[in-house]
């Protein structure tokens, strides 16, 4: 596809510049000049190169590891557009950091997730558009619109093409109860059966106890999840399952995060491959031969499109 004009322009900050420049090529533009970087005691300095003035200006920027710094990142390349009179501001987060917060699960707890909404709204954004929340309803803390991208499309289809719709030998598994839905959604779009690892800790500091729902001896399984951060749900989903009578363990999710030990239990448990996508940069010492990326790169370009031409996103969610 191919957008003419200076009516619209993208930039990428330094959280993941590799998919903001795929998702401009997507699109036949380049992205937009701009420098980002730090005075000598950290603050972070933003220059815009070209004028963005009336013109409906996107910034691509997951707000991943560095978290703060990206997050800071954002917020400041949102104040710099706006105060350049940019017609509108559309904040284009793959990946959207302290998802996990969205609650108070015990007493004086912050909920992190509205906070940031507020920050990024207040910022100057005018649209958000990002990629499979962890929790659906952080949709509802902002008071801008925003679209909810979903990745489980293009892992479906690599498992569709590797096994084939509707294999009798695989199985789509939720590592936990959290993600049941989600893993539903996908074992539907392969028309596969659903399994569930059920974690329970009898006491404290006593190693978990892993009861599996579902027929999957004998069986492929698919372990699919939002995010992966340290790994340890996924690899002890995985390994027990292994343990109890599958054949082939194969992982999924749309954000790898990968933080502290993460890479490690990917290499030492039954997963025999992790399938990811490009919503998180990953570092060379992270890409272990078991990590397989796919690129989000056409979906954002789509989505980015439509919503320059005022057409609907929901189009791109169908499979």
């Amino acid at each position: 596809m191919n957008i003419s004009g200076d009516s619209i322009k993208i930039f990428g900050c330094n959280g993941n510049k590799v998919l903001a420049e795929h998702i401009a090529d997507s699109l036949g533009m380049e992205l937009g000049k701009s420098e980002i970087t730090k005075f000598s005691d950290g603050e972070i300095s933003v220059r815009l190169n070209e004028t963005v003035r009336g013109g409906d200006i996107f910034i691509v920027q997951p707000t991943s590891y560095p978290v703060n710094d990206n997050l800071m990142e954002l917020l400041i390349t949102i104040d710099a557009v706006k105060r350049a009179s940019a017609g509108r501001i559309n904040a284009v987060i793959p990946y959207y950091g302290y998802a996990r917060q969205d609650r108070k699960a015990r007493a004086r707890d912050p909920i992190s997730a509205k906070l940031v909404a507020d920050l990024i709204t207040s910022a100057g954004a005018d649209r958000v558009i990002t990629m499979d929340l962890h929790c659906a309803q952080i949709q509802g803390f902002f008071d801008i619109p925003l679209d909810h991208l979903v990745g489980m499309p293009l892992l479906a289809n690599y498992y569709e093409q590797k096994f084939g719709m509707g294999a009798e030998d695989v199985v789509a598994v939720s590592p936990d109860l959290g993600s049941v839905t989600r893993t539903r959604a996908f074992a539907e779009s392969l028309n596969i059966p659903i399994a569930i690892v059920d974690k329970r800790r009898p006491k404290p500091n006593v190693s978990e106890i892993m009861n599996i729902i579902g027929d999957f001896k004998d069986k492929k399984v698919i372990l699919y999840d939002d995010m992966i951060d340290t790994a340890g749900t996924i690899t002890n989903a995985a390994n027990a399952l292994k343990e109890k009578g599958a054949t082939e363990v194969y992982a999924c999710c749309t954000h790898a995060v990968l933080s502290g030990a993460a890479i490690e239990r990917i290499e030492s448990s039954a997963i025999e491959e992790l399938l990811v996508l490009d919503t998180v940069p990953l570092s060379k010492e992270k890409l272990i031969p078991k990590i397989k990326q796919k690129s989000v790169a056409k979906v954002f370009a789509d989505a980015i499109y439509r919503i320059h031409n005022g057409l609907p996103v929901s189009k791109i969610f169908e499979y």
